[in-house]
């Protein structure tokens, strides 16, 4: 059963309300730096899946900046090139990827080169610029770089790599939000979200939550068979489609 979005955002408010407290030192001490929860843990996709926001939430001890990130599972992607031969475009070389996440988003409440370094940055693996995908060791680096480039573009395209972070609101000076946008094309699997409380441009605290997108209904069902029994799952869609055409020939040729 779902927990309401109102019971969830009243809970972490009870969790928040020893941050947002002026008590004594000991009070303080022993209190969570950063305090995380999501609206749902689970992005639920149906035959009828047009894409869905999951609300991120939740409180700091004092005032800082917050990142989050949110990283898809891994996968190796094949990047090809194409060239013009006779006047059709054709696949030529490609490149083999691994460590690639499905999913890439990003989010913070300021510029992220305000703050902290891009030393700090890197040694997080905050943002898409230093997440390390692993490419064949044949190739130099120039071609590292443009097929990387071309690797991101697809992704952007496709909507499963921001192009920018997202904005996370504070509402007030503790308790923040952001929504994570999935489109109608998200992979499933489990992703992972990471929030970082930087202070000073250094990270004073990272909470890591998963949340886990699986097909539910009809359409699991036939994704499971899809890819358990592909080869029967072949031969029944050529069956489907041989059928269909050959009744929709014999209805045409009745008119």
């Amino acid at each position: 059963m779902t927990v309401p979005l109102a019971i969830r955002v009243a809970f972490m408010i009870a969790l928040a309300l020893p941050l947002l407290s002026i008590g004594a030192g000991p009070k303080k001490a022993s209190a969570d730096p950063l305090v995380v929860d999501l609206s749902n843990h689970l992005v639920a996709i149906t035959t009828g899946f047009t894409g869905t926001n999951v609300l991120l939430f939740g409180a700091v001890e004092e005032e800082g900046d917050v990142v989050v990130t949110v990283r898809g599972p891994d996968q190796d992607m094949v990047v090809r090139k194409k060239e013009r031969k006779v006047g059709i475009w054709v696949n030529s070389e490609s490149a083999r990827y691994k460590n690639v996440p499905a999913y890439y988003a990003s989010a913070s409440n300021r510029p992220m080169d305000i703050i902290a370094s891009p030393e700090v940055l890197l040694d997080y693996r905050i943002g898409l610029q230093n997440q390390r995908f692993i490419g064949e060791s044949k190739l130099s680096d120039d071609d590292q770089k443009v097929y990387r480039e071309a690797l991101v573009r697809n992704m952007q395209g496709a909507g499963l790599f921001g192009e920018r972070p997202a904005k996370i609101s504070f509402l007030s000076n503790q308790l923040f939000r952001t929504d994570i946008h999935f489109p109608a094309n998200t992979p499933t699997g489990t992703y992972t979200i990471n929030v970082y409380l930087i202070r000073d441009g250094r990270v004073a605290s990272v909470k890591t939550t998963p949340l886990v997108v699986s097909k539910t209904g009809i359409s699991a069902e036939v994704y499971e068979f899809a890819h358990r029994y592909s080869a029967l799952y072949g031969i029944i869609a050529v069956i489907i489609a041989v059928v269909a055409g050959w009744i929709a020939s014999v209805v045409f040729r009745k008119r």
